[in-house]
């Protein structure tokens, strides 16, 4: 086998995530037909077909390039961190990422924080879930992300990731302002197994999961939403049309029309964490963001 080319290696994992040439070109500012020589040459240098073309997905020679590129990309993001903290890391851009209730509720109050210890640092946030935000950090497209798992599930982040906890975000049982059991102090997560529910698996925990916890059969879905906003599910809730299980961080404070109960048995507990590339050099405004980040964590907790 010759020599392989990052640059190429590159191409092949743009053309592999796009699952298309033509969008890959226009990512990296080529021709479609440069992608497609690019290619052709990765897979002479390679001495085996690395791509099937319909559709397009990697053959096994083509996923061990690309986990040589993601290798590639992932050392040069943690060098280029080590670089950026050498240089004392207090002006420059930080790329951020959050969950859709953290986005809301943890990041506008933290980055106000930043901005007036370091009025020079520019941030742009990304709202995504956790293995898209563990993704883009190992591509060296993010610079720290806002991630989450909960105690019955949980999600390890890749090894070149450092994650560190930064809040215990309890999930609670949402009814309407009133429902029989608005009045309990906490609700067993069984004595909802027949309420009429809301299949919202981007938005709430999934229903299988729930009657697999309580270990009661029941968790039926009357509606079905596809989104990741709380609100919406929170709005079917209030009008009495559905019960919900929720992280605590998704409900907004005041509200008169949905009552949140504590669960029990089992308390489940969603986990909050910081994810940055594992590196011995961190720039000095992340760090900073990262610990602004937690206590506006735990403050919205509290």
């Amino acid at each position: 086998m010759q020599r392989l080319d990052p640059r190429l290696l590159a191409t092949l994992e743009a053309v592999v995530r796009h699952r298309s040439f033509t969008a890959a070109a226009r990512e990296l500012g080529y021709s479609a037909p440069a992608v497609s020589q690019q290619i052709a040459e990765l897979e002479r240098r390679a001495g085996l077909r690395v791509l099937e073309r319909r559709p397009v997905r990697p053959t096994p020679a083509g996923q061990v390039l690309l986990d040589a590129e993601q290798g590639v990309r992932s050392a040069l993001a943690a060098a280029s961190v080590e670089l950026d903290a050498m240089r004392a890391g207090t002006a420059g851009r930080i790329r951020l990422g959050a969950f859709a209730s953290a986005a809301a509720g943890i990041v506008p109050k933290a980055l106000a924080q930043l901005h007036t210890a370091y009025p020079d640092v520019q941030v742009s946030l990304s709202q995504l879930e956790p293995e898209a935000g563990y993704g883009r950090l190992k591509r060296g497209d993010m610079d720290l992300a806002l991630s989450y798992d909960y105690d019955f599930i949980p999600l390890p982040p890749p090894r070149t990731l450092r994650r560190t906890l930064v809040a215990r975000d309890p999930v609670v049982a949402v009814v309407p302002a009133g429902h029989h059991l608005a009045d309990r102090d906490v609700i067993d997560l069984a004595s909802l197994a027949s309420e009429t529910w809301i299949a919202a698996p981007e938005a709430a925990l999934r229903l299988e999961l729930l009657a697999q916890i309580a270990k009661t059969p029941g968790f039926q879905a009357r509606l079905a939403y596809e989104g990741d906003d709380f609100n919406t599910v929170l709005g079917f809730v209030a009008a009495g049309l559905c019960v919900a299980v929720m992280p605590q961080l998704a409900l907004p404070r005041g509200t008169t029309e949905v009552v949140a109960r504590p669960l029990a048995d089992p308390e489940l507990t969603r986990f909050i964490y910081a994810v940055r590339i594992d590196t011995r050099h961190t720039p000095r405004a992340l760090l900073a963001l990262e610990r602004m980040l937690a206590e506006q964590a735990l403050a919205a907790l509290s």
